[in-house]
């Protein structure tokens, strides 16, 4: 695992010693080296591998691989736009997109939970920068805000209930979790004392309720920015939910009804009411973001085996599927500067590949089988079914109203008039299918073996 660090440590002198006809393309290279060098360590561990630093296992070395995948790939979207710019910001920019990246990758791998938290915490910073430097809007200030406010308010019961654990039992890695049997104090109340110490990730995932600042995120950040926040920042939640499951096993289902009711509330709200209701297309994609990581609230609360290999198949599935939409999302906005989805029909008339891609990945985000969400979709719908028909009869609406909404992005991007006012668009680059293609292939891969991240 210290190969893999290493080798993210050594992007930040590539980065500051590579020439500047060189910089994008050396990057770029490194960080494909590095994915495919995560992976290796990961099959040649079996998903299992722990020290007093480092802990891998079902539940991180999928999430650790995708954060590794994911960063060549935000750099591959972002060099259209950034390449413009000055040498010196192209540098920052990019190693500012490592940090960021670095800090995820060791909030999914760190042993120790205190080291999760502030992996976990660290990342907010890097986001941050990107969001306010690199966004496009006028409001990506306040949209840092936002981020912040809510994870640092939302983190507060979590440092305290981890402080006082250490205190309690001296050790915080996450082996000892798995095996031995710690206590909460009793209270009255389990329910809400479930909701404050898992409050920091909720927020991150984000809970129906809590997502306000998510919308507003995507929509002022650069295109990295909106594909690390879709593709491993909101997974982190999912994980942090899962890896401290063992620390709360004595709170039951039933205690966390109420929690349970705003999850499904929440997958049908964004769903039906607001992703149906968005003009702008990133929002869209943002709340649809909302919509299948409170599918994975729910599973993760009711928590059968099943369930989080479901959690575990969505997360994957998703990150790349949303990252991809994003990309697509800003090839429009760079040959159009707008993201309202009426000034951008009628693109299949002259960007036919490019409307295939809209349509293989919209399959992807519709969960048609055989694709790894369908896969995700079934095992926690299967687990829904068992614990509750009433719940699971409402929830499966979702997936009317999935349909209903990828179906208008189809429709409003790329059927229709073309628009009179665009004179001017250039086509399809080699970079942006080449993008779209590693998007893609993990994604059959998984179809193919979806064992690798079952849990």
């Amino acid at each position: 695992m210290l190969m893999i660090i290493f080798a993210w440590i050594l992007a930040f002198f590539t980065i500051l010693l590579s020439t500047p006809k060189t910089l994008w393309t050396v990057v770029t290279a490194q960080g494909f080296f590095t994915a495919f060098l995560s992976m290796s360590f990961s099959s040649l561990s079996d998903f299992n591998f722990s020290n007093s630093l480092f802990f891998i296992d079902k539940i991180s070395a999928p999430l650790a691989i995708l954060t590794c995948w994911l960063f060549p790939l935000t750099l591959l979207a972002s060099q259209s736009k950034l390449s413009l710019e000055p040498i010196n910001r192209q540098r920052i920019y990019i190693a500012n997109n490592a940090f960021l990246q670095l800090t995820t990758l060791l909030a999914f791998t760190a042993s120790d939970l205190m080291l999760f938290f502030v992996f976990f915490e660290a990342s907010l910073v890097p986001t941050m920068i990107i969001i306010a430097r690199w966004g496009a809007q006028e409001r990506r200030l306040e949209a840092g805000m936002f981020i912040a406010f809510y994870t640092m308010l939302g983190a507060v019961p979590l440092i305290l209930w981890f402080i006082d654990i250490f205190s309690t039992h001296g050790s915080l890695l996450s082996t000892l979790t798995l095996t031995s049997t710690f206590t909460y104090p009793m209270t009255n109340y389990p329910g809400f004392f479930w909701l404050m110490y898992n409050l920091a990730f909720l927020v991150k995932l984000p809970l129906y309720c809590l997502h306000l600042w998510l919308p507003k995120a995507h929509v002022e950040a650069p295109i990295a920015g909106s594909m690390v926040l879709a593709g491993t920042l909101l997974k982190l939640g999912g994980y942090g939910i899962l890896r401290t499951s063992a620390l709360l096993h004595n709170i039951t289902i039933e205690n966390t009804l109420f929690i349970m009711l705003i999850a499904i509330v929440g997958i049908l709200a964004t769903a039906a009411l607001l992703c149906l209701r968005q003009t702008d297309l990133k929002s869209l994609i943002a709340m649809s973001s909302v919509s299948h990581m409170n599918l994975v609230a729910v599973a993760a609360l009711i928590s059968p085996p099943w369930s989080y290999s479901g959690d575990m198949i969505m997360m994957i599935a998703h990150g790349l599927t949303s990252s991809a939409l994003f990309c697509l999302a800003n090839t429009a906005y760079e040959r159009t500067n707008s993201r309202t989805m009426i000034l951008l029909r009628g693109a299949m008339l002259i960007f036919p590949l490019a409307s295939a891609w809209w349509l293989a990945i919209i399959l992807f985000n519709m969960a048609l089988p055989p694709t790894p969400n369908f896969i995700a979709e079934l095992l926690i719908m299967i687990t829904l079914f068992n614990w509750s028909p009433i719940a699971f009869m409402v929830v499966v609406l979702n997936l009317i109203f999935t349909t209903a909404y990828t179906l208008y992005v189809l429709w409003s991007t790329q059927r229709g008039p073309l628009p009179t006012h665009l004179k001017t668009l250039f086509p399809s680059q080699i970079r942006e299918h080449t993008l779209l293609i590693l998007h893609v292939i993990p994604g059959l891969l998984l179809i193919l073996k979806p064992e690798l991240i079952y849990t």
